[in-house]
């Protein structure tokens, strides 16, 4: 690969995920000071996410792949995905807006799988060259929060109009992209391959079944963090909270780092089981944490995304890869992203807004204690179940190279 193509690649993730952490983490604080939603409304509107993760790969694998070249698909659907964004400041009915953010989520979801179509297809050793393409996306996320942080606009929808020109940018930017052509019509793209029916041969595997539903059921304590994150730390008067946020991108960063190691040293259960542990300690952090004293416990809770999400679902991933076997380790990755940040945080997003709803003191303030609290049990009950009835053998992976994974 060209170092010239090598930067446009680099431009590209950062790009992309600037667009995301520009609108998404802020979101919930945004729809409770401008729209005064309730916590179901802010969780349905994450949803919208959930359900686009479900429908995109259908539209990628059966529509885009075949017979559009990717990079310009993904142009129109920035420039387009620009202007929803723009028309969502507009919108100040909730369920109106709903329908905007899904609208919207449905062109973006997409342009994930076709920003890594166009890397992977300018790539002679995709497992060497794409990590360090794929780094610049998270660093694009960490710009972005910081960003907002610094212009002060985490609660305005300033956000969007940021999300909305880089988005602009991006759009016009992929026309100029290195050609990714499409597959044609004779490709393999039928339903069933998209929604990865050929890896229904992993649920024979008992070990396998064990761990896909406890990914499932993790991603509901996952969806508390995504959706109500925010607007917590800035009903506690947390200053510049989209900017201390990104703490938890870097720690991301340096513990993916380990994982490599960890994998094959202390065994993948030990690894899955660290990342829920995590999710415990996180949600008793923010539990109990506040602006005093025990401000440390809030930092401890953002910083601990790092373990939480490396150590369960990176490593989840490399594991889906591991058991599925070069065959069909792409139909394997595609059914673990669909039933754990499609159908796994859908379920996630609705409930953890119920909850919030539920101890709401005021329309503006709520028992973050007890909110708090339901994820942290539910991920113990996830911790047990794991822990009794998860039985693999340690055994090292053959190789620890593992398809891209997204990083929030």
């Amino acid at each position: 690969m060209k170092a010239k193509t090598g930067v446009s690649l680099a431009i590209m993730m950062f790009l992309e995920y600037f667009v995301w952490g520009a609108w998404y983490v802020t979101l919930g604080t945004y729809m409770g000071e401008n729209l005064h939603s309730t916590g179901l409304e802010i969780g349905a509107a994450f949803g919208a996410l959930a359900i686009a993760t479900m429908i995109s790969p259908f539209f990628i694998g059966m529509v885009a792949d075949r017979f559009f070249p990717a990079q310009k698909i993904m142009g129109v659907f920035h420039i387009v995905g620009g202007l929803l964004l723009i028309l969502a400041t507009k919108i100040f009915d909730n369920s109106v807006f709903f329908w905007v953010i899904l609208a919207y989520s449905l062109l973006y979801m997409p342009t994930i799988a076709l920003s890594n179509s166009v890397a992977f297809h300018q790539m002679n050793n995709p497992g060497k060259q794409f990590p360090w393409i794929r780094v610049f996306g998270t660093l694009g996320w960490i710009v972005a929060g910081l960003l907002i942080g610094f212009l002060k606009i985490e609660k305005t929808a300033d956000t969007f109009y940021l999300a909305a020109g880089v988005s602009f940018v991006l759009g016009i930017f992929s026309f100029f992209l290195p050609d990714t052509p499409p597959k044609g019509k004779s490709a393999d793209s039928g339903a069933s391959k998209v929604l990865g029916k050929d890896a229904f041969v992993l649920f024979k595997n008992v070990p396998y079944v064990i761990f896909f539903i406890a990914a499932v059921l993790v991603c509901i304590p996952l969806s508390f963090y995504y959706g109500f994150a925010n607007p917590f730390l800035n009903e506690l008067g947390v200053n510049n909270a989209a900017g201390k946020m990104i703490l938890g991108q870097i720690s991301e960063g340096v513990f993916i780092l380990a994982i490599p190691f960890l994998f094959n040293s202390i065994g993948v259960k030990n690894m899955l089981l660290l990342g829920m542990t995590a999710w415990i300690l996180r949600y008793i952090c923010f539990a109990y944490g506040n602006t005093g004293a025990n401000e440390w416990m809030l930092y401890a809770g953002i910083i601990l995304h790092g373990v939480c999400y490396d150590f369960f679902f990176v490593t989840g991933y490399m594991y889906t890869e591991k058991k599925a076997g070069e065959k069909i380790k792409s139909a394997a990755q595609g059914l673990f992203t669909f039933a754990t940040y499609g159908l796994g945080m859908f379920i996630g997003t609705i409930f953890s807004g119920k909850i919030v709803d539920k101890h709401a003191l005021t329309p503006t303030t709520h028992d973050w204690t007890k909110i708090w609290l339901v994820p942290a049990y539910i991920a113990i009950g996830v911790l047990v179940y794991f822990f009794l009835f998860f039985k693999e053998k340690k055994t090292a992976t053959a190789s620890l190279q593992h398809e891209e994974v997204r990083t929030m």
